[in-house]
């Protein structure tokens, strides 16, 4: 007797393997998933410029990433000490404005290089709300603690989501014709908006995402992998929440991760994962006694594993 309902979810026609080259982008989710590409040892960019969460900014940022448009100090602020800057993740804001400046303009290089040479591009949206500065009339991707009468909060329309995910598509099928997307709404509830107001988001980003899927430009090399519907209608209860009830807990991180890997990582790439998930584990081993005869042993086959892997697989660093 079954007592769930399980997504049936497509092989992928582009899958995931050691020889790919991956960008994540996206939602504080794409770091969940990114965390388990770098475990595993893929080569994998996560969030270069930091978490975004709507369409715009990430498109924002692809459009900056390959024109080279690089930031100036009219792109950055000072407030509470600290420098900052409205495209990008809090982690970037610095006490020093050039140290800032030096930091996203060295970033906005080495991603160019990343997306160029990518295989597989992977985009996590978390919300279709954005906050929109009254004195740019920008949207922006944090708002870094400024005060909430200096923006005007919105909804994106499903066809402004459309266009935006379409731009970005654009652009870095002009710089890396042969990229591949994988696209994917956190299952992260963005309860500050409301219930209704974050179903209502999830919405906007779905139905733009498959309006994209279905579109004859976007066809080839793009597919859809449902993260927000495993969580909603596979697993369906709240203890797979973390304590606040709103994000996805590790047991449900490991799910999700596990029906990626079976339809999304080429079954190739299997063996090879197994062997870096044994050396893991070994690394994070706690002996009792670690000057041990046995435990010096096991060191040592351990050093031996790694140092086959990182001969073998040059990007491998334990």
């Amino acid at each position: 007797m079954q007592f769930r309902t399980q997504i049936p979810i497509s092989k992928s026609n582009y899958p995931l393997n050691y020889n790919s080259k991956i960008v994540s982008l996206g939602s504080c989710f794409a770091e969940n998933m990114g965390e388990k590409f770098n475990y595993f040892k893929f080569q994998n960019t996560l969030n270069p410029f930091g978490i975004i969460f709507n369409p715009v900014s990430i498109e924002k940022l692809i459009y900056r990433i390959t024109n080279q448009f690089f930031f100036t100090e009219k792109d950055i602020f000072f407030h509470n000490e600290r420098w900052h800057c409205y495209e990008v993740h809090s982690d970037f804001s610095d006490v020093n404005q050039k140290e800032l400046l030096g930091k996203l303009n060295t970033v906005l290089r080495i991603s160019l290089i990343q997306l160029f040479q990518a295989s597989h591009l992977i985009v996590t949206f978390g919300t279709s709300w954005v906050y929109r500065n009254f004195e740019s009339n920008a949207i922006v991707a944090n708002c870094h603690k400024m005060p909430q009468n200096q923006f005007k909060k919105e909804i994106l329309s499903v066809g402004t989501i459309e266009n935006s995910i379409k731009n970005t598509f654009d652009l870095i099928k002009k710089i890396n014709p042969n990229c591949n997307f994988i696209f994917t709404v956190s299952p992260v509830r963005h309860i500050k908006d409301g219930f209704v107001e974050n179903q209502l988001s999830k919405a906007h980003l779905i139905s733009a995402i498959h309006s994209i899927l279905n579109s004859q430009q976007c066809k080839l090399n793009t597919e859809y992998f449902p993260s927000y519907e495993i969580i909603m209608d596979e697993l369906r209860d709240y203890r797979f929440y973390a304590e606040d009830m709103l994000h996805p807990n590790q047991v449900a991180i490991d799910y999700i991760w596990k029906r990626f890997k079976e339809t999304t990582i080429s079954e190739t790439a299997f063996a090879l994962m197994d062997e870096v998930l044994t050396v893991q584990k070994s690394v994070a081993h706690k002996p009792f006694n670690p000057n041990s005869e046995s435990h010096l042993k096991f060191e040592f086959k351990v050093k031996e594993k790694i140092t086959k892997l990182e001969s073998e697989y040059s990007f491998m660093k334990f």
